[in-house]
């Protein structure tokens, strides 16, 4: 059996039809082509609701910097309004002092085709695409340690998994390196080659090595979406998925504070190999069919 990693199998899940809406993950954004490693121009993007906002950072013609805010109401993963420009407002150890609106550079228009990468023209250019900086998370073992808690979207497993992946381990045949929970029954892999390439692959395993469910999923900092598969090996809803805490513990959300590793683990130990064939077989079962 295979399980398709596409928005369609996803949404035949939900029961949905065809169309799908999202909103873009707020935090800072970048022209794609232009992320060298040096000084450039970016912007924050915020949706609250309906509405986005956009606060960029940019240079003027003469190479002062400046800055510009645009707000509005985002619609079928389209966003369109004007660019404005603004003066006079407080500088550092400056007193209390507004600024005023001087005028607009032109409307900036976006289309996204997810939550992390999309389009955006700019007065005056052709269009460009963007995408979701990140620059603390590539796609290494390393970056999957942390808290996390997985949740499957459905009402016939309600069954979420809250574990800390804390040690690394070698690879699976298509994998870049396990990161286990320190009982070893929950493990996590970055897919780089076979037809789950780009996604983070996980298992649960029971004391014994059988799967007792999985999931398939790509993330954004903290923030995962994708599959929950049980422990027969079949997709059988979406799921989420959340990093509540960074690999030293500290929490990433609103309120939750540093948990000790001990209060997350189960004191049974599971051999290794276990995982890691329950990780293969769970990779071989995910294609690509883009």
């Amino acid at each position: 059996m295979k399980i398709f990693k596409t928005l369609a199998v996803v949404g035949a899940l939900l029961g949905a039809g065809t169309a799908y809406a999202f909103m873009p993950q707020a935090g800072t954004w970048i022209v794609t082509s232009e992320n060298n490693g040096q000084p450039g121009r970016g912007f924050g993007l915020d949706v609250q609701e309906t509405t986005l906002v956009m606060q960029m950072y940019a240079y003027e013609a003469n190479g002062n910097p400046t800055f510009y805010l645009s707000a509005g109401a985002i619609s079928n993963n389209r966003f369109s309004a004007p660019l404005n420009e603004y003066r006079g407002g407080r500088h550092l150890g400056g007193g209390d002092r507004s600024g005023t609106q001087t005028g607009t550079a032109g409307n900036v228009s976006m289309r996204f085709e997810s939550g992390t990468k999309g389009y955006i023209t700019f007065p005056g250019e052709p269009e460009k695409e963007i995408s979701r900086y990140n620059f603390a998370y590539s796609a290494s073992p390393a970056s999957l340690r942390g808290i996390w808690l997985f949740s499957p979207l459905n009402t016939t497993t309600p069954t979420s998994d809250f574990v800390q992946l804390s040690s690394i381990h070698s690879a699976t045949a298509d994998g870049n390196g396990l990161v286990m929970s320190t009982d070893g029954r929950m493990g996590c892999e970055h897919q780089v080659s076979g037809g789950a390439a780009g996604t983070v692959v996980c298992a649960r395993i029971t004391t014994t090595g059988k799967l007792e469910r999985g999931y398939s999923f790509t993330y954004s900092v903290n923030d995962g979406e994708g599959i929950y598969i049980n422990g027969a090996g079949s997709a059988t809803s979406i799921a989420v998925m959340r990093r509540l805490g960074n690999a030293a513990g500290t929490g990433t959300g609103v309120l939750i504070k540093n948990k000790a590793e001990s209060e997350l683990s189960d004191a049974a130990q599971v051999d290794m190999e276990s995982m890691r064939t329950q990780i293969e077989a769970l990779a071989a079962q995910v294609q690509d069919t883009k």
